[in-house]
Parts: C-alpha cells; structure tokens; sequence
C-alpha cells in the first residue's frame, strides 16, 4: 500500500512545485476532503486491503452495506485514486490503493 499525501487546492490557486511532500491527491475543499476520507471510507479501505473481496457483493457480506452504497462510496473514491475497481466477466473486484493519508494544509 502506497501512503497518499493528501492537499487542498482549488482549480485557480497555483501549482506547487513537485517535491517529497507535493500532495498526490488533491481535493478542491476540506468538506469534500472530510467526506472522502471519513473513518467509515478509511475502515472500508482498510477491509478492502486486509480481506481482498473479489466482488461488491463479497464486499458487502463483510460490511453489512448494500451494494449500491458501496459502488457510490467506491466510485468517488475511484475519482481521487484511492481504490481500483477491476472489472471481471461478471463482478468488479475493488482494489484499495491507498490506506495512509499525510494531509497538508497551506
């Protein structure tokens, strides 16, 4: 698992220059931020990296959330580059890509 430096920077402020601590992830307001990486999406990531599902509804079997829920959670979270959802003949197997944030705050 990758650690994912997180920023907050909306579209008309400058580009940091590229460093050890430029953010990876960039979200336009700390809303958006707080809602991303709630402690129920950290501990979905986290089940995710631990028990490996090969489906959403193998997901949901261990969360106890319907599948639609889920695939909204995880589709927003596909959008920042947190999870993968690899997609097989029939299911979509989700991927966590990141499940340690660094946050920097300008």
């Amino acid at each position: 698992m990758k650690r994912c430096v997180v920023g907050i920077r909306r579209p008309s402020d400058p580009e940091l220059p590229p460093g050890k601590e430029t953010p990876t992830v960039w979200f336009p307001s700390m809303a958006t931020m707080a809602a991303v990486l709630s402690e129920d999406n950290q501990a979905l990531l986290r089940l995710i990296r631990d028990q490996r599902p090969k489906s959403l509804t193998a997901l949901a079997e261990l969360t106890g959330r319907q599948v639609p829920n889920l695939s909204r959670s995880l589709r927003m979270m596909e959008g920042y580059g947190l999870v993968a959802l690899k997609k097989n003949v029939r299911e979509i197997e989700p991927i966590a890509l990141a499940t340690s944030f660094k946050i920097l705050i300008d």
